[in-house]
């Protein structure tokens, strides 16, 4: 709640942060915080259920993607078409969202603030005005001055700063407290199942989850779980979200329709941001639109997308499995084909059960407030 301690109590930015992130009078509803979706029980991603969430005025509108943890967002690069990866290759990297658009927290911050199906204000001398009569104007003043009201275009970045002040938080937002971290550190030991996930997890034959989602530890800090960059697994088309009852619409990521400056970089179509693997184990929803709601499922996905596309996959009516169903027609077959997605129908996944059993085990302890046992 937003009266609970917090290492960000001990800096009046921060603190004052943490009471916009907190405030649901901030939006246009009155009813949306930016912690009802990001909620910190669940390492500041949704909570059960709260994957593809409801916003706008009414709380009537859905969004387009399933809500990200806004964990572990403090190393991510600048976004580059051309970054250069730990394995040698280059190519989009880096950026805040699923379409890498945003380039800072406070960038960030703005997109739902602002969004239709969000937090509806329909601009930012809306947020100045509510934030003039909110309950911590008075802390406000404090920390920008006794003028700080007075040009709104001011106060709407000074509330972003603050924003972001309270998300470059290290207990709240990096706080690395799992228990691979205290494994790292030699504080704890790895059950057998724990140690054999760890090992198909870095498998370049296997898993190889570790090519995309990085164990690499970079400037004495522990491992991301993610190389920054982006790619296109394929996910299958989420009947769910309501923009996709539309037959034409597609959410197809670097290339559109939120992200527009890539918009003629066809081979960019259905790339999203590979995410932090940190606290995986918390949600329910899973890919950049939701559609997987168990880390079970996932991980049968990437094993099993080539081997048994129709598990995954509808048929189309001459009877034949249409992949890629969530990209239009003439931009697929550019989907990733690196292990495990190296089969074709009819061969042996690259994961057994067991071998899924023993990674699910791993993944976590990924997850933070370790307390040893």
């Amino acid at each position: 709640a937003a009266g609970a301690c917090s290492a960000a109590d001990s800096d009046p930015l921060a603190a004052l942060g943490r009471e916009l992130f907190f405030d649901r009078s901030l939006s246009a509803s009155g009813r949306l915080a930016c912690a009802s979706c990001h909620d910190p029980a669940y390492a500041y991603g949704p909570p059960p259920g709260g994957a593809l969430a409801m916003g706008g005025s009414h709380l009537d509108r859905q969004g387009t993607r399933a809500v990200p943890s806004l964990r572990y967002l403090n190393a991510v690069p600048d976004f580059s078409v051309t970054m250069h990866f730990v394995d040698g290759d280059t190519g989009p990297g880096g950026g805040l969202t699923w379409d890498g658009r945003a380039a800072t927290l406070r960038d960030q911050a703005v997109i739902p603030l602002l969004a239709p199906n969000e937090m509806a204000n329909d601009d930012p001398l809306a947020i100045v005005t509510r934030l003039r009569h909110a309950p911590y104007a008075g802390r406000f003043r404090k920390v920008f001055g006794s003028d700080a009201f007075d040009q709104p275009g001011r106060a709407f970045a000074d509330a972003l700063v603050a924003l972001e002040a309270f998300q470059r938080t290290p207990a709240e937002f990096f706080p690395f407290s799992s228990k691979y971290d205290a494994y790292l550190r030699g504080d704890a030991e790895l059950t057998e199942r724990e140690e054999r996930g760890v090992a198909i997890f870095k498998d370049p034959q296997k898993g190889n989850c570790a090519s995309c989602h990085t164990t690499v530890t970079r400037g004495g800090n522990p491992p991301s779980f993610t190389d920054f960059d982006f790619a296109n697994v394929a996910a299958p088309r989420n009947p769910q979200i309501r923009a996709n009852a539309d037959p034409a619409y597609y959410d197809m990521g670097l290339c559109g329709p939120a992200r527009t400056d890539l918009a003629d970089r066809r081979e960019f179509c259905g790339q999203f941001r590979t995410p932090t693997l940190r606290n995986v184990a918390l949600r329910d929803a899973f890919m950049h639109n939701g559609v997987l709601h168990s880390l079970r499922d996932v991980l049968e996905f990437y094993a099993q997308r080539d081997t048994s596309p129709e598990k995954w996959y509808p048929r189309k009516a001459d009877g034949t499995v249409e992949r890629e169903n969530d990209l239009p027609p003439a931009l697929r077959g550019s989907m990733n084909v690196e292990v495990p997605f190296n089969r074709k129908p009819g061969d042996a996944p690259a994961l057994t059960e067991e071998e899924i059993d023993d990674l699910l085990a791993f993944l976590e302890t990924l997850t933070d407030g370790y307390q040893g046992s």
